[in-house]
């Protein structure tokens, strides 16, 4: 359901939703962003005005969720438009035991999508999910890429948490000299420039705020051959601080790309789509609140994050969506507004109408697994099961209407709710990892 929380907004919001053009498409992705690590979002400490305007003058999400708790799985399902358990990454694809492992190529990615819809494609950031120069994004949809293929880099030396150097232009390691949070920036506002006359799908992902923590004016930690630590030289009680910094030169570099498609004139017909691969992490401040738990975790913290649409003259200004909606939504959605031929075998589905309040989603189960816990959501309710030796199959059941926090268990309020969606779940985990060579 969409709710309009300004009163005032856009006059011609919801009239020629139908475009001649079809849109340009620029999805930002934050890299372990809590729920409440921007101001929309409830944050006082860490200032972000512009992506605050982009809610205010957009749609702000209050039930999006990353299909992983952590980043490869994620990505996989964004990519695929599936459950990341379909396609083998429901775990990080690391820099120290899985330099060989990726997204198999056979799997159509929206990039590949969107390339035979007629779009130009670009990616400027991190990728994750392959370190092979096969798995490389040139290989999967994309024209154009520069930026890194590991979890995480120096955000000045560009080495991995392994030592590794890991900067591309395209399929070849070749150094920028700068902090990735703006490279990364001034990459996606050159492929605009290049590509303001042709359909274009320019994909950020941005490291901020993810580990190391470093500022814009900070040193490089990591050299060629060195390893973890991850942050010997930070201080614990100077990260805070340091992470707020992040985030703001985040939404600083944001403002920036806004401006060039203004200046471009290019705002009426792009969507702007904003998101985090998952939850905050559990150290240096309350980025989750209100929610329980945190990255790696199946709780709400884990995997409910912050989400915003803008699309001056489409999207309505002021407007709260509290449909519940997947990072593999994504996919389906962009294909749909595109007006390209959908794959056969998404697990996501398009939420257009919702961008446009044209309707709410059908009600659907949604699933997580990670580890040795997984999850079912069905409605306001919330089932989780933990499968470890300590405590076999303990499940626990919330009603997120009441208790967004996860603080009462219900199970043993509803031992026949249990049963049913224990059955779900468990029918789901079959099917989804039939027959898939699996990295967990």
């Amino acid at each position: 359901m969409a709710v309009l929380v300004l009163a005032d907004s856009c006059s011609s919001s919801n009239k020629n939703t139908a475009f001649l053009k079809p849109p340009n498409i620029l999805l930002i992705m934050a890299d372990d962003l809590g729920y409440g690590d921007i101001g929309c979002y409830g944050s006082k400490t860490i200032v972000t005005p512009n992506l605050d305007r982009l809610a205010s003058e957009g749609m702000r999400f209050t039930d999006f969720h990353s299909n992983g708790a952590v980043c490869s799985p994620t990505r996989a399902a964004l990519m695929t438009g599936k459950y990341q358990q379909r396609v083998g990454i429901e775990g990080v694809i690391t820099a120290a035991h899985h330099r060989d492992v990726g997204l198999v190529l056979k799997e159509v990615t929206l990039a590949e999508a969107l390339k035979k819809a007629g779009y130009v494609t670009g990616i400027f950031g991190k990728w994750h999910l392959g370190y092979a120069e096969r798995y490389n994004p040139t290989h999967q949809g994309f024209d154009e890429f520069k930026g890194y293929v590991s979890g995480n880099v120096d955000y000045f030396s560009h080495i991995d948490q392994e030592g590794y150097f890991d900067w591309w232009r395209d399929s070849i390691l070749k150094d920028d000299k700068g902090y990735t949070t703006d490279l990364i920036t001034q990459y996606g506002i050159d492929f605009i420039k290049r590509h303001k006359e042709e359909p274009f799908f320019l994909y950020l992902p941005y490291e901020t705020p993810h580990y190391p923590y470093q500022g814009r004016h900070g040193k490089p930690f990591r050299t060629i051959g060195s390893k973890r630590p991850r942050n010997k030289t930070t201080p614990p009680d100077s990260i805070p601080a340091i992470y707020k910094e992040m985030v703001e030169v985040m939404d600083e570099n944001i403002g920036k790309i806004i401006e060039v498609l203004k200046n471009a004139h290019l705002t009426k017909n792009t969507l702007v789509f904003f998101c985090s691969d998952n939850g905050g992490v559990k150290n240096y401040g309350p980025h989750n609140f209100p929610l329980h738990g945190w990255k790696g975790q199946l709780y709400e913290g884990g995997h409910r994050v912050p989400a915003i649409a803008w699309w001056p003259g489409k999207i309505q200004a002021g407007m709260r969506s509290d449909e519940t909606i997947m990072s593999m939504d994504i996919f389906p959605t962009f294909l749909d507004l595109a007006r390209g031929t959908m794959p056969k075998g998404l697990d996501g589905i398009s939420f257009k109408k919702v961008l446009f309040s044209k309707g709410d989603l059908p009600e659907r189960c949604l699933f997580w697994r990670f580890h040795h816990v997984k999850a079912i959501r069905q409605g306001n309710w919330k089932l989780i099961v933990s499968e470890t030796k300590a405590s076999k199959n303990h499940v626990e059941l919330y009603n997120l209407k009441d208790d967004i926090s996860e603080t009462k268990n219900l199970a043993g309020n509803n031992p026949d709710l249990v049963k049913r969606l224990q059955k779900k779940l468990d029918e789901w985990e079959k099917e989804v990892t039939k027959g898939v060579p699996f990295l967990s």
